[in-house]
């Protein structure tokens, strides 16, 4: 399983900012042009849909009560809450895409991270950051908005620094993309995948315990 890693103010908790557009194009483009290899998960919300969305293909919207009772008997593989609502990322999913042999790409944040680290899941991780400088990158595109308030944009970049710095801990990602130029980042995310399966598969054949981005 392949986990891309967002701050959160681009990722699917707020996927109507503006830049995010790139960094969400990034995380589809695999499963786009290798339908046959890669898998995106839809995600579980307890929020309403959002004009132009479409329930069961941008997310599957289900009741509070019902994503709880989901948390409950461990349905999920990581999941989390922002602005009063809840999002993650079914069980159930991920095990019917790998057992198509699907590689599964999973759009996700700092927490879901975390989660999944502590998990008997194995997965390759990997860092979509903004541009350099990022904090005075993200701040930028956020006042450019024009729909902010100055407690929220505070609030945001708060999390984005958290985020941020956990990104550079030795050891949490392994790999890390600097998403300047969509084309070049995804071919930089396409190239270390590709890879990643080439090394597995040889220890596959050799008998070796190896390292799978499917699982």
């Amino acid at each position: 399983m392949l986990l891309l890693h967002y701050l959160r103010t681009t990722s699917r908790f707020l996927p109507q900012i503006s830049h995010s557009r790139s960094s969400i194009r990034t995380y589809t483009m695999a499963p786009e042009r290798h339908p046959s290899t890669f898998a995106t998960s839809i995600s579980h919300t307890t929020r309403d849909p959002r004009p132009g969305e479409q329930r069961d293909v941008d997310y599957y919207y289900v009741p509070m009560a019902e994503f709880e009772k989901k948390i409950e008997e461990g349905g999920f593989v990581e999941h989390a809450k922002f602005g009063g609502n809840r999002y993650g990322t079914s069980k159930d999913m991920i095990r019917e895409f790998m057992g198509r042999g699907r590689v599964v790409v999973l759009d996700i944040e700092m927490e879901g991270v975390k989660q999944i680290k502590k998990s008997d899941i194995s997965a390759r991780y990997v860092f979509i950051s903004p541009p350099k400088p990022e904090l005075e990158t993200l701040e930028k595109r956020l006042r450019g908005r024009g729909t902010e308030k100055e407690d929220s944009i505070q609030k945001r970049l708060a999390q984005a620094k958290l985020e941020l710095d956990y990104s550079k801990t030795e050891g949490v990602h392994d790999l890390i993309i600097e998403n300047d130029d969509l084309e070049t980042a995804y071919k930089e995310l396409e190239n270390f995948i590709f890879n990643e399966k080439t090394q597995d598969q040889g220890a596959k054949d050799g008998d070796k315990a190896g390292v799978s981005v499917q699982d």
